[in-house]
């Protein structure tokens, strides 16, 4: 896959239907503990690895995500976040 350059993929990440797009890059070993959005919303991977897992589920895993990846998150759904060593760096979408 060709790598996208940051205008390119927040234009992508438009055309799925989110009005409010950023990119967002966090440093190596990130860590965001258990949380919610309001909305849906979607990551799209840059650069890096992200592992998410959703705590609230019946039987928990973690799953990671490199570039080319595309990663929703239901409105209300509880979820935790790990960075790759090499940090991340990410499109959202709200």
């Amino acid at each position: 896959m060709a790598t996208k350059s940051r205008r390119e993929a927040e234009q992508e990440v438009r055309s799925w239907g989110f009005a409010n797009v950023f990119t967002w890059t966090d440093g190596p070993n990130a860590h965001y503990p258990p949380h919610k959005h309001r909305g849906l919303t979607t990551h799209l991977i840059l650069k890096g690895q992200l592992t998410i897992t959703y705590p609230e589920d019946a039987e928990p895993k973690k799953e990671t995500f490199g570039p080319g990846a595309r990663l929703d998150v239901d409105a209300n759904r509880s979820h935790e976040v790990w960075m790759g060593d090499e940090g991340c760096t990410y499109v959202i979408g709200e």
